[in-house]
């Protein structure tokens, strides 16, 4: 799997429609994609994902106004439930022979919703668009869980992938296997929790990326009385005793966080980290709070050759996620 840094040939997105998702939010919700999408068309195209021809006149109105390159948006009727095509979509690899991807099973974040299981299976659905060589590991995994750095290393959580309603039958060196053999990696970093109020069981998409082979971004809380310091405390120093495949020790470079973003039923997982690096540019999720600029800042100077575009998410974040969760990287 390379980084997501390496060469796009394109992403891939799901336009968002399920008000169970976004309650009063899906218009604001596709708002979000259609400034993903004029930001992403200058550089790589993008592959949308719209349930019928009524969807897709919907889509094609919303961003009939935006700037886009109109040759790199492309428009396919595949029906999904909702837009997490991060979680459900292919995994994409790259070798000597090429492109390939991965299949992984999708049991909605460990059967939390029953509806959005029908999501499962999207990557065969895909195929005759792809055309790729498929591989299906057999065993439930989410995009949002795993994060490498394409030069052998792949972060992720102890919350999620050693979760009992993952792989209940799978220990921990067994999943390790499992990524090595699907993702070509060689060494599996582990995290411990992730952020307040992830459904996801602490996906590692929302709290530590890496930004290049050697740098890893996490994201920290600076008030000790928040529910997120501990956690993220406890990953900070699991990170600065980590090291790469030849022992050399990451640089860390810390994100803060954007304060509580609460919905009707608790906290939301609003992270800074759930930005999304794309050809030419790194799309951001913002949410109004004084942080944003720190965070803004702080990317920019890891990319300096990279636009860095920020994406009011207070509305996209209702879903349970932000940029990164809704987007899928096809390598070049």
């Amino acid at each position: 799997m390379p980084a997501e840094w390496e060469p796009h040939e394109a992403t891939w997105l799901s336009w968002p429609k399920d008000p169970i998702t976004w309650p009063d939010r899906v218009p604001q919700a596709q708002e979000a994609f259609a400034q993903m999408i004029e930001a992403l068309t200058p550089h790589e195209k993008v592959h949308l994902l719209v349930n019928d021809a009524e969807s897709e006149a919907q889509a094609r109105g919303k961003l009939a106004s935006r700037a886009i390159r109109g040759e790199y948006l492309l428009i396919h009727r595949i029906p999904t439930v909702d837009s997490w095509i991060r979680d459900y979509g292919p995994n994409f690899l790259k070798g000597p022979r090429g492109l390939a991807y991965n299949r992984w099973i999708f049991n909605a974040w460990g059967g939390k919703y029953e509806t959005l299981m029908r999501d499962d299976g999207i990557p065969q659905r895909l195929s005759h668009l792809i055309n790729l060589p498929m591989f299906e590991p057999g065993i439930v995994m989410e995009g949002g869980s795993i994060e490498v750095n394409g030069a052998g290393c792949v972060l992720t959580t102890e919350q999620c992938l050693l979760n009992p309603n993952r792989n209940p039958r799978l220990s921990r060196t067994d999943i390790e296997k499992y990524l090595r053999d699907f993702l070509g990696a060689s060494k599996v970093l582990w995290l411990g929790d992730g952020i307040e109020g992830d459904d996801t069981d602490g996906h590692v998409d929302d709290i530590t990326r890496f930004v290049a082979a050697d740098t890893i971004v996490t994201v920290v809380e600076e008030d000790p009385a928040d529910a997120n310091y501990k956690p993220l405390q406890d990953n900070l120093l699991r990170l600065r005793a980590m090291s790469d495949v030849e022992g050399r020790p990451f640089r860390i470079v810390t994100l803060p966080m954007p304060g509580r973003v609460e919905s009707d039923e608790g906290p939301l997982p609003a992270s800074y980290a759930n930005f999304y690096i794309a050809n030419g540019v790194v799309l951001v999720p913002v949410y109004a709070h004084a942080n944003d600029a720190r965070a803004l800042a702080t990317l920019q100077g890891l990319f300096p050759d990279r636009k860095i575009v920020g994406i009011d998410c207070r509305d996209l974040v209702w879903g349970m996620g932000a940029i990164h969760c809704v987007t899928q990287q096809q390598p070049a």
